[in-house]
């Protein structure tokens, strides 16, 4: 029996794409803040941000799935998620909306020969003739440090 994905996802575009993420996972969106840098961390780990005085692991999700990188735009936010009892921030070019996906507009992902690609993704939503990658958000962000329970 295949798992239901059918739920409300937030989506937005990376590098004219569009993704989307479960709803629930999201915390909040805000603007770009200044990012400190961190050194010695992988290329798609930006740095750290100050969030009401909370310390904040930002991904450029852009670099992690090894998109070139782009003019940052009034558009480009962070998305702060909640995954796997940590909190952290994503980079987007821009969020599009909040949906709501039946099972029946989400198809399992493809075999693409990359055990890690497909491992990336809970499915693929089909919305008015266009593709959203829904992804497994807890899967992208696995080996992001953990900045918040470091410092505690």
């Amino acid at each position: 029996m295949q798992t239901s994905y059918a739920g409300k996802y937030l989506t937005f575009v990376l590098a004219n794409e569009e993704y989307g993420v479960e709803v629930l996972k999201v915390q909040e969106i805000i603007r770009l803040l200044p990012i400190t840098p961190v050194p010695e961390v992988p290329p798609h780990y930006r740095g750290v941000i100050n969030l009401r005085g909370k310390i904040l692991p930002v991904i450029d999700l852009r670099a992690r799935f090894g998109v070139a990188a782009a003019p940052t735009t009034a558009e480009a936010c962070i998305v702060v998620m909640r995954t796997g009892g940590t909190t952290r921030g994503v980079i987007v070019d821009r969020v599009t909306e909040v949906m709501k996906l039946e099972d029946s507009m989400i198809e399992p992902p493809p075999d693409l020969g990359r055990g890690d690609v497909r491992a990336s993704l809970l499915g693929i939503g089909k919305v008015d003739g266009r593709i959203k990658l829904l992804l497994d958000i807890e899967h992208v962000l696995r080996d992001i440090p953990d900045v918040e329970r470091a410092a505690g």
